[in-house]
């Protein structure tokens, strides 16, 4: 079911993980972002949009993680957006030999039959300078980033005050880190002082797993997140709430550990690397 969280602004949450879908209403259709999960879900949303007599006249992917460059045959065959470095990942993945075997094994056993991967990660890649989603609607200013995958961005809605934060500023889930990047820490704290970059002109956040939120609840979500990171950074324990007895997901503080023993053991490869003859 579509929720309006402000003005032509429309989210549906997704039974796994709290995904949302963000729809916004323009002149001659919607720009759908992150449409998910499963498939009975975005038929749903199709038939919900049918309903509203609004088509889908743009779609765009906030990063190139499987949940997030997803679509259904009844969106039809609207341009599908997303950075150019979330183009050239999915690209790439497309590309290789097998690689629905390689998606599926990614994919949560429980809903793996219900996730269409006959559309997946068809996505157009925007120039690097491109500033604006290219569409007939609100004014959608693209935020790229480092933090959590190459390629990120979150979308501001600037004539109607809304951050679309894709897979960040989360009460549900703390900081995933791409600790496969050059410094994992900085580019999420780096994301961070963007958003707040931003904060005067957002009225709510809709993070890509979890509950939407008003404005002071996008500063605290900042605040926290930024204090798991540093936590990290420092070698202490988060004080999480997200983390803690009533984490919201009970294999969160698993995920948090391995976060811990990978980026010590960067920093062993690090120090070993500094030491000359060290082998």
């Amino acid at each position: 079911m579509l929720k309006q969280v402000a003005e032509g602004v429309l989210v549906h949450e997704s039974e796994l993980l709290q995904s949302n879908s963000v729809v916004v209403q323009g002149r001659d259709g919607v720009l759908l972002i992150d449409p998910g999960i499963t498939r009975s879900e975005m038929a749903g949303l199709a038939n919900d949009l049918r309903g509203l007599g609004r088509p889908v006249v743009a779609g765009f992917a906030t990063h190139p993680h499987w949940d997030h460059v997803l679509w259904h045959e009844a969106f039809g065959d609207a341009p599908r957006y997303g950075t150019a470095r979330c183009a050239a990942s999915m690209q790439a993945l497309l590309s290789t030999s097998g690689w629905q075997d390689r998606v599926a094994g990614v994919l949560p056993p429980e809903f793996a039959g219900d996730i269409p991967l006959e559309l997946f990660g068809l996505i157009t890649g925007l120039p690097a300078e491109a500033a604006h989603v290219p569409w007939d609607g609100p004014s959608v200013r693209i935020i790229e980033h480092q933090a959590h995958t190459a390629g990120h961005a979150a979308l501001l809605i600037e004539e109607r005050g809304i951050l679309v934060a894709g897979d960040m500023l989360s009460d549900a889930l703390m900081p995933f880190l791409d600790l496969d990047a050059a410094d994992p820490l900085e580019d999420y704290l780096a994301s961070l002082r963007l958003f707040e970059r931003v904060a005067d002109d957002v009225d709510a956040v809709i993070p890509g797993h979890g509950s939407v939120g008003g404005v002071e609840q996008l500063r605290s979500r900042i605040k926290l997140d930024r204090a798991y990171v540093h936590a990290l950074r420092d070698g202490a324990e988060p004080d999480d709430p997200r983390l803690g007895p009533s984490a919201p997901l009970g294999w969160l503080p698993d995920v948090h550990q391995w976060q811990v023993q990978r980026l010590a053991q960067r920093q062993q490869d690090e120090t070993r690397d500094e030491k000359p003859g060290l082998t």
